[in-house]
């Protein structure tokens, strides 16, 4: 994997293009350190060197992309192109064997939580594109994961400000990522929760 330092100076002289380009690249497979790059946008942005919104929805736009490649490379002909190329994205059959497994237990929300596990995401989608999984459902699931995950990231640089070298450098360890997905499974399901409660409760009064 690149050196983050080593993609500094892109991000600094290209802002949103650099970030969504990266994060393309990133979510396809490619030895970019996405949840770096997130945490330092979101620096960038309290350093008003970057602004709020464009900065997450450049970054969900780049991991929509990104999950989307990989999807499509699932599909019948990016088979052949996994076949004779994988090893460029780190695939292997044993790694998508493993990855079919959780998608079987797991099914669609693999999609929208995966995102909060490097080496695994990309894949992910490659499994539903091999699943022949019907596009709309991709669609919710996948990008609802990349919106989630990249705010996650870029607000939590923008609120770390100078701390965010601290996260990033535990992230390498991936402890604190399966927390924020957790985190982030958690509020969901919350929010999905009182949703339902104020809907029947809107029901039974009326």
């Amino acid at each position: 994997m690149p050196s983050f330092e080593s993609l500094l100076p892109w991000v600094h002289q290209y802002g949103y293009g650099a970030i969504f380009l990266l994060l393309l690249a990133g979510i396809v497979g490619l030895p970019v350190p996405d949840e770096w790059l997130l945490l330092f946008a979101g620096y960038l942005v309290q350093h008003q060197e970057l602004h709020l919104l464009p900065t997450i929805l450049t970054a969900f736009a780049g991991a929509s992309a990104g999950i989307t490649v990989s999807f499509l490379l699932g599909l019948g002909p990016g088979r052949l192109l996994i076949r004779r190329w994988g090893f460029l994205l780190h695939l292997d059959e044993a790694r998508l064997q493993r990855v079919r497994e959780w998608y079987d237990r797991r099914g669609r929300w693999l999609l929208t939580f995966g995102f909060y596990l490097p080496g695994v995401r990309h894949l992910v989608a490659i499994v539903a594109g091999t699943s022949e999984l019907r596009w709309p459902e991709f669609a919710l699931f996948a990008y609802s994961g990349a919106l989630i995950w990249s705010s996650t990231f870029v607000l939590g640089g923008f609120w770390l400000g100078e701390k965010w070298r601290g996260l990033a450098d535990q992230l390498r360890r991936h402890e604190l990522v399966a927390v924020a997905g957790l985190v982030a499974v958690l509020a969901l399901l919350a929010g999905f929760r009182r949703w339902r409660d104020r809907k029947r409760t809107k029901e039974d009064s009326s």
